[in-house]
Parts: structure tokens; C-alpha cells; sequence
């Protein structure tokens, strides 16, 4: 409470409002993230300033800035959904990055229109060879879901030690089998699933982004998978013994986050028309946490939202878009996203006073 004299706040003071904005933080995280949101776009524009001839000219440069922020964070955003899924139920996949090379590397060898393209050596070309490439990328992706939801429930092993040995394993195996394949090309026709422009700007991965959160929303919110994942996230045990198949549940959760990583896979060598098997995906499972974390889903499961996700994503990139405009080095960026991650996490504590 402040002081009497001083109007300053005491130390009970200090604690009392901490403990009602984490209060506020927990009971509303939409509104509050909401808020975080609205607060770094107005710091936003303010970096950008008012120097401009136009209006028009200052709308423009505010509405290319953001829509750069949006491509470059698609692929991020599309994971962090699935992993909201994952999270929300209790469990966490650190092999996302490293299957989304698995699932790239299968559609360029697929796809590729040069000599050791394995569907045009069989003679399947155009559409038909298009269609085949995107639909093996989706069955790989729910192969290593699968994998991962299989070792997790019939092994009883931890999410974390799984999911940690997987991403090694998917990642060394594709660079050992695709280190002396160099210079493949993808049908023009492939790349136009992302590279479509309307007006000036790519804006077909954005939107896939946001159709898809759309599409999970639903599913977390108004079906009967979506509230099991809950549940079961919440307390297990207790899920168990109202009878909801815990395991296969489970194991529907990660091959989701497997066919989701597939997308995002697709998506991103649709754009670029290429990938680097050494680094592609580096650091998306981090990101991707992040972006989970920040948006109010607990990461002791059982609460969480996709649109909140969404906007713990545009958040991470509305924060690192900032730190790029006024100049901190490139180094010292990831150790902001570390503490507002940490802060989330604190956060979202449940009181238990």
C-alpha cells in the first residue's frame, strides 16, 4: 500500500500489485498478451518516427515492415501451433526442426526435375508428380510423429528424452543420405504453392498460417480430441480413469505435430526453392516453445489456447523486429527472448498461497 507521508509504495505494497497483475495475467492471458502486443506496436511505430512526406508514404513503410515480420515468422508460427497441442497435453517435441529437414529432403528427392529426381525417373511429371511429393512430405511427417507419440507411450520414456534423441537421429540420418546430393531444382510450378504474390508481396505463407490457426482453434475448442487433450494435460492420472484413451490420445498429439512440421516443411522450400540440411530448422523448436509460452499455455500442460499461441508468436517477432531497429547486436538478441520467456513462465506461476 503506499505510504501515508510519502505516497510512495511499501514493500506489501510492491508484493500486492505484483500478485494482482500475475493475477490478471493468469485469469485473462488473451486480453493481457493482447495488450503486450498493442504496447510494442505503438514502440513500433514511434522507432519508425513521422519523418515521411506522406502519409501514405508512412502507412506504407508501417504495412511493409509488418508484413516482412509476418513472412519471415510464418513457418515458426505454423510449428508453434502444433506444438501448443503437445504442450497443452503435457509434453514438449524438441525433434521439430530436425523433422522438418527429414520431411524437405523427401519432397526435393521426390520433386527434384534433374537426374536423380525419383518420380521423374519413373516418368511422373507436372501436377501429378507435385501432388505425390507434397502428399509423401505429409506421410513422413506423420511417421516421425508417430515415432515419437509410439517411444512416449508404449516405451514410457519422458517427452523431453525422446524428443531430444529423435532430433538427432532424424537429422544426422538425412545429412548422411543427402550430403553428396547438390544443386536440385524444384518445379516452378512446386514453388508457386508459396511464391504466389498478391500485388507486390508473398503473402500465401501468412495466410496459410492464419487459415490453419483458424482450423486448429476449432479443433482444440469444439471437438472431442481437443478436450481429451486438455484433460489429459490437466491431470492424466484422472483422465485416465474416466476412461479417455490417454495413450492413443497422446500419440495423436505428436503425429498432429508431425503432419504440422510437414506443412511448414513444404511451405518453406516452396518459398526459398532449396534447403540447407545442416541448419534448416535450427533453433524452431526453441522458437516455437517460446512462442507457446509467451502466448499463456502452461508448460505443466492442461491450459492454453491457440489463439494465444498466435499471439505469443507475433509477439517474439514484434521483439525482435525492435531489437533490429535500434541496433542490438545480433548476439545479444536471443538473450531477450531468454528472459521474456522466463518472465512468462513466472508469469503464468499458480498461486498457491
Amino acid at each position: 500500500m503506499p505510504d501515508k507521508k510519502t505516497g510512495a509504495l511499501t514493500a506489501n505494497g510492491w508484493r500486492d500489485t505484483l500478485r494482482r497483475v500475475n493475477r490478471g495475467w493468469n485469469d485473462k492471458p488473451l486480453m493481457s498478451i493482447s495488450l503486450v502486443l498493442v504496447l510494442l506496436v505503438i514502440i513500433q511505430i514511434l522507432q519508425f518516427g513521422f519523418d515521411y512526406q506522406s502519409v501514405g508514404e508512412w502507412a506504407d513503410r508501417i504495412v511493409k515492415n509488418w508484413l516482412n515480420i509476418l513472412l519471415n515468422n510464418s513457418y515458426v508460427g505454423i510449428i508453434a501451433l502444433g506444438m501448443t497441442f503437445v504442450i497443452i497435453s503435457g509434453g514438449i517435441d524438441l525433434a521439430v526442426g530436425s523433422t522438418l529437414v527429414a520431411v524437405g529432403a523427401v519432397v526435393m528427392l521426390l520433386i527434384n526435375i534433374r537426374d536423380v529426381g525419383v518420380l521423374l525417373s519413373l516418368g511422373i511429371t507436372g501436377t501429378p508428380a507435385i501432388l505425390l511429393g507434397i502428399l509423401a512430405g505429409l506421410l513422413v511427417g506423420f511417421v516421425l510423429g508417430e515415432v515419437n507419440g509410439l517411444i512416449v507411450t508404449k516405451g514410457r520414456v519422458p517427452p523431453f528424452i525422446v524428443t531430444l534423441g529423435t532430433m538427432k537421429i532424424y537429422r544426422s540420418v538425412t545429412m548422411y543420405y543427402m550430403q553428396s546430393l547438390r544443386g536440385l531444382s524444384l518445379p516452378e510450378e512446386f514453388k508457386q504453392i508459396a511464391r504466389f504474390t498478391i500485388g507486390d508481396t508473398m503473402l500465401l505463407p501468412i495466410l496459410y498460417w492464419f487459415a490453419l490457426a483458424a482450423v486448429l482453434h476449432i479443433v482444440s475448442r469444439r471437438t472431442v480430441f481437443g478436450r481429451h487433450v486438455y484433460a489429459i494435460g490437466s491431470n492424466e492420472r484422472t483422465a485416465r480413469l474416466s476412461g479417455i484413451p490417454v495413450d492413443r490420445v497422446k500419440r495423436r498429439v505428436y503425429v498432429l505435430m508431425g503432419v504440422i512440421v510437414a506443412i511448414a516443411a513444404i511451405i518453406q522450400i516452396a518459398r526459398i526453392g532449396d534447403m540447407d540440411y545442416t541448419s534448416a530448422g535450427s533453433g524452431y523448436e526453441m522458437n516455437a516453445i517460446a512462442a507457446v509460452i509467451i502466448g499463456g499455455t502452461a508448460m505443466s500442460g492442461g491450459r492454453g489456447s491457440i489463439m494465444g499461441t498466435l499471439l505469443g508468436t507475433l509477439i517474439l517477432a514484434m521483439v525482435s523486429n525492435l531489437l533490429t531497429l535500434i541496433g542490438v547486436a545480433t548476439l545479444l538478441r536471443e538473450a531477450f527472448i531468454g528472459f521474456i520467456v522466463v518472465a512468462a513462465v513466472l508469469m503464468q506461476r499458480k498461486e498457491k498461497e
